[in-house]
């Protein structure tokens, strides 16, 4: 893992911006990741596409984490530069009627693993399983070879208030699954999907190492914007110094 993502990640102050997997835009791509990487964060995820990856890499330093559900597609992103990558943000199914269940999730994660056995991974939960399976799952993908757990259900979620309180409510799948999972496993666990600069302490303080953000900065049209969006979210995460670190 690069040394820059063990540090955020034992500082508990990650942030993956994400472009989005069914994203292959190249110039929508661009953009992300250049206020990805001019706003602070510490890596980011796109789709698992071999020309999206040597684009980013011109753009950025960053890491560059690819997502997809099929590993081959993995591994053709790995040879042309991917730094990392993710088996989920399933998000952009469901709305397809596609679910996945734990016993396709561990055999994907046991199959890519099988293919990139070097290659840092991460595997996203689903959050349409109960809660004490989304453990049980996570725990099982950690022993399969799992280096990072990802949880979601922000797009699941239907906040009944505006403001600060919907934001909050739009946020809880996903923060009950940080806190479920985090205590599980010894693996970081990034907590995403519905997050935003409210409730990034929140995924923190539940036991996340880091949040991953998508459509909060991906659906804006300014870059600009985009930019203030991620140090925003960059500036609601803890920042702990060597001492704080020495003491745990």
């Amino acid at each position: 893992m690069y040394p820059c993502l063990q540090q955020a990640f034992a500082q508990r102050n990650a942030l993956k911006v994400i472009s989005g997997l069914t994203n292959f835009d190249a110039e929508r791509v661009a953009a992300v990741v250049r206020a990805a990487d001019r706003g602070g964060a510490t890596f980011i995820d796109i789709a698992a596409d071999a020309t999206l990856v040597r684009l980013s890499k011109r753009l950025t330093s960053l890491p560059i984490c690819v997502s997809a559900v099929e590993p081959e597609q993995l591994v053709s992103a790995v040879a042309a530069g991917a730094d990392l990558v993710e088996i989920g943000n399933f998000d952009a199914f469901y709305a397809q009627g596609r679910r996945f269940e734990a016993p396709e999730v561990l055999a994907l994660t046991r199959q890519t693993r099988s293919l990139l056995p070097e290659t840092t991974l991460s595997v996203t939960v689903p959050h349409i399983l109960e809660l004490d399976q989304q453990v049980k799952l996570a725990e099982a993908l950690v022993q399969a070879g799992a280096d990072l757990i990802q949880t979601e259900g922000g797009t699941s979620s239907q906040p009944t208030h505006a403001g600060i309180l919907g934001l909050i409510e739009k946020a809880a799948p996903t923060l009950a699954a940080a806190h479920a999972i985090a205590r599980a496993v010894t693996v970081p666990v990034l907590c995403a999907s519905g997050l935003s600069d409210v409730t990034a302490p929140m995924a923190i303080a539940a036991g996340a190492a880091g949040i991953g953000v998508g459509s909060a900065i991906n659906r804006l049209n300014d870059e600009l914007a985009m930019i203030a969006a991620v140090r925003s979210l960059v500036e609601a995460l803890p920042v702990q110094s060597t001492a704080d670190l020495n003491s745990r």
